[in-house]
């Protein structure tokens, strides 16, 4: 099947959000290259510069269904771009080879490694986790910053015996990963069909798809988990604070990602009356935040909602 490459231009304080709306509208890969001539010379150390002209060039499934979305997205986000979109179809074989080129075994934490289908990283500890996932359906795999910061979260948490939600799953990579590392069972949450669909596939692949739900955000139950993690972004993530909330039991964690450093001041104060946060982590120009639930908010709350969107 080929695929639908959309390319887009815009600057480098605006290319990550372009580049994270992407992801999340389903894109199966997302990359950032240089959109004039613009030399990048050894940056200074702790910084990630991008050129101030940058593609952003995302790829999608071919269909009637993507492409529609895909479109959609471009014209929504116009005002982030400073050339007309263009598109070109893929075959199909070329993105497996560049696939399989860019997505190497990859550990993130002490114990955890995400893999492509069939391979396993050299020199591999006996205590060592592997998640495994397939190109043709996978919407994350751990090399993005926002979902590499909840991956290391995860194995750094102790998960055993626990209930986790993983609120916007993309490819599931989080619901499965935490599940490997012990978790007792896990609902998996977005509101777009296709993520729905990649995660199933890639929990029974994984041979955990017997503790994991696959829901839509309006079919989450209303009792509380031990865990809750959500990497999607910064509005959602503000919008959807007492919902998030009240999923967590008191003494619960919870773990946010997909915000930038500018963000992260409003999204704190967003959590705090039901969270004690801890000091945020960051990678490149993204950030997760994380916490405990309070035993007692310091607002009043609202009981949990039975319905809601977001993802």
């Amino acid at each position: 099947m080929p695929w639908l490459q959309l390319t887009l231009v815009t600057d480098r304080e605006r290319a990550p959000l372009l580049a994270a709306a992407l992801e999340n509208a389903g894109a199966l890969a997302v990359t950032l290259g240089d959109a004039g001539d613009e030399p990048q010379l050894e940056p200074p150390l702790g910084t990630t510069p991008l050129w101030g002209q940058t593609l952003v060039t995302a790829l999608f499934a071919a269909d009637p269904a993507s492409r529609q979305t895909a479109e959609t997205l471009a014209a929504t986000l116009a005002d982030l771009q400073t050339a007309p979109p263009r598109w070109e179809a893929i075959a199909d074989q070329a993105w497996e080879h560049t696939w399989r080129d860019d997505f190497a075994p990859t550990r993130f934490g002490e114990r955890l490694w995400v893999c492509p289908r069939g391979q396993r990283p050299q020199g591999e500890q006996p205590d060592a986790v592997l998640v495994e996932l397939d190109p043709g359906l996978a919407f994350g795999t751990g090399h993005h910053p926002t979902t590499a910061l909840c991956l290391r979260w995860l194995d750094g948490t102790p998960l055993a015996g626990s209930r986790l939600i993983d609120y916007g799953c993309g490819s599931g990579i989080l619901a499965i990963a935490a599940l490997k590392l012990g978790a007792a069972a896990a609902l998996a949450v977005d509101h777009d069909p296709q993520a729905l669909e990649a995660t199933r596939a890639n929990a029974a692949e994984n041979g955990v798809a017997e503790r994991l739900r696959v829901l839509a955000p309006q079919e989450l139950p209303t009792e509380r988990v031990d865990c809750l993690v959500a990497n999607i972004l910064a509005g959602p993530l503000i919008e959807l604070a007492p919902r998030l909330a009240a999923l967590v039991r008191p003494g619960g964690r919870l773990a946010l990602s997909g915000l930038l450093a500018d963000q992260t001041p409003t999204v704190a104060a967003s959590y705090a009356p039901w969270f004690e946060l801890e000091p945020p982590v960051g990678e490149k120009e993204w950030i997760l935040l994380s916490g405990r639930r309070r035993p007692t908010p310091v607002v009043a709350e609202a009981s949990p909602p039975t319905t809601g969107t977001g993802g």
